[in-house]
Formats: C-alpha cells, structure tokens, sequence
C-alpha cells in the first residue's frame, strides 16, 4: 500500500566538533521518506515549506517514489530553519536560533490520493497538528507511529496526551520518555506511557541503541559503533523511516516484527551520521543497507554453554 509522513521539510545549520555545515535541507519528513523509500514506495508526504525551498529537492524525491502532493508551497514566505550546535559527546546539542516561519501556522490537508495508507508516521511537529492529520483520514491505518519530543511536553500536554491515546508506536529518546512518564526506571517508564495510549513503546537511546516494550516484553537493539560520527540531526528521523518502511514492507506489525524493524531503523540510521544532512542517505543502496545489517547481526550473536 503505502505510507503516509508528516512532518517538517527544512533548512538546518549544523556545527560539529568534527566540523559545520552551512544551510542544508533538513527536517524530519525529509529524513524519514529518503530512509523509508529503500523499502516501500510510495512514501506520501504533507509538509509545508516555503518558496526558499528547492524544487530540485522535492524533484529528487518523487523520482524516489516520493509523492509530494500534499506538501503545501508558501511562495512569499520561508522554510522553517533550525540551528544548532552539538557538545563533544555528540548527544547533548544547543540550539542556537530557531526560527518557525511557514511552520508556525502550518494546517495539514490530507489529498484525497493519499486516504487509504496502511501505516501513518507523525514526525515531530505540534500534538494539534499531528491530531488534524489523523482527524482527516476517512479509514484508521492498521498502524499510527508517533514521534514527539520533550518541547511538546512541556508547552502541549494536554494535546499531546490526545494524540497519544490514538496511537499504536511512540518513538521517543530516554529522557523524554522520563519527563513524560514521571518515572526513571525506564521499565516503570514504559508500563506508565502504554497505559496512555500506545501499545508499543520505543525508547531510543543514540549511541547506546534502543529498547522496545510491548506489554510485559523487551527487546533491545544495539547500536552499531561508528567510527567517525559527523552529524546526529537527522539519526531519529532516519530510523523511523527505516522503521515504518520496513514495516511496510513486510506487513507484520507483530512484536516479532517490530524487533526487526528496530533493527533496520537502527541500521540505516548509523549511516545518516557519517555526513551532513542527507547527503549519505543519497548515496545507499540495498546491498549496502543488507551488509550493514548484517554487521549488527554480528554484534549482538553469540553462543553460550552454561555449566
């Protein structure tokens, strides 16, 4: 079938301790449909940007499988733009400017070709916003993933917990799954937040890799060593793409299923990191994808006699 993205097509300036970037293509619905496209076509899109954003970008991913009807061109305004600044551990990062523009009023229309998607992936963007979108489809998916951040906890509680209890798959990092949960032990985290709505719960953890909980189950997925690490922006981003894409692909949405999913996501993800932006995502193909999963597969496999 298909699956349908929401989320923010954007500018980011980046600056590293391993170097920066000037004003690269970004956001996350950009990340997410370059990593979902390796494995389900097409990926539907609804965004906003505006006439600031280049048309070869969007030219680039329709002949991706890439559909872009529902992203909405404001030609007298401009694109959401994001700065930011990442600390020696690569996982702490100062944002330096933000700045909404078309994003801030931003109203989703849902095209009528892109109705009947079987998995919808709501990117990061506001509770309202990701609520609208589900509000507007005339037939539920059989899967809804969600992606959230620590932001809309804090200035969007209320919404957020409307969205959440519409969802089946929340994609969120350590900390974020603390604040929302009020807890710390991260298995206590996870009984609180599926009492919110989501049936699956994935707490990413960057370099460290990701655990999924599916009622009293746990799984956890490695991340792969890298060796030089140039850009995190768009890691989270990446693996939901790899994720919900994988899933796609498949059609098995059941806890089996999702454990391989996280490694896909995983995957794809370690090689976003190797370049500014999407440039590396450009440059995959399957084979690539195939081998590197191969390596995790590697990581984590071994034999154990107990005596």
């Amino acid at each position: 079938m298909a699956v349908t993205v929401v989320g923010s097509m954007a500018f980011d300036a980046i600056e590293t301790p391993f170097g920066r970037s000037n004003k690269i293509v970004g956001g996350a619905a950009t990340y997410i449909s370059w990593s979902a496209s390796n494995f389900t076509r097409p990926v539907q899109v609804i965004s906003v940007v505006g006439g600031d954003f280049p048309v070869e970008e969007l030219d680039i991913l329709n002949a991706r499988g890439v559909l872009t009807e529902g992203v909405q061109i404001k030609k007298d305004r401009k694109s959401f733009f994001w700065s930011g600044k990442y600390h020696m551990d690569m996982n702490t990062r100062d944002t330096l400017e933000t700045q909404l523009n078309v994003l801030g009023d931003f109203e989703p229309v849902v095209p009528s070709g892109y109705q009947g998607a079987e998995i919808l992936m709501l990117g990061n963007l506001s509770p309202a916003v990701q609520l609208s979108v589900i509000e507007q489809l005339n037939v539920r998916p059989k899967l809804i993933v969600l992606d959230t951040m620590n932001f809309w906890m804090e200035t969007a509680l209320s919404d957020l917990e409307k969205v959440l209890q519409k969802v089946d798959v929340l994609l969120v990092n350590d900390s974020e799954a603390r604040q929302l949960s009020g807890q710390y032990s991260l298995v206590r985290a996870a009984k609180e937040i599926m009492k919110m709505g989501p049936r699956y719960l994935v707490i990413k953890k960057g370099e460290h890799g990701a655990l999924l909980f599916y009622e009293d189950h746990v799984f956890f997925a490695p991340a792969l060593p890298i060796e030089e690490v140039f850009d995190p922006t768009g890691a989270g981003d990446t693996f939901a793409g790899g994720f919900v894409g994988y899933l796609d692909h498949t059609k098995d949405f059941s806890f089996e299923g999702m454990k391989s999913a996280i490694i896909i996501g995983s995957a794809i993800a370690s090689f976003c990191v190797e370049k500014f932006g999407t440039s590396r995502l450009k440059e995959l193909n399957r084979q690539m994808i195939d081998e590197r999963v191969q390596q995790f597969v590697e990581l984590v496999n071994f034999d154990i006699s107990l005596v």
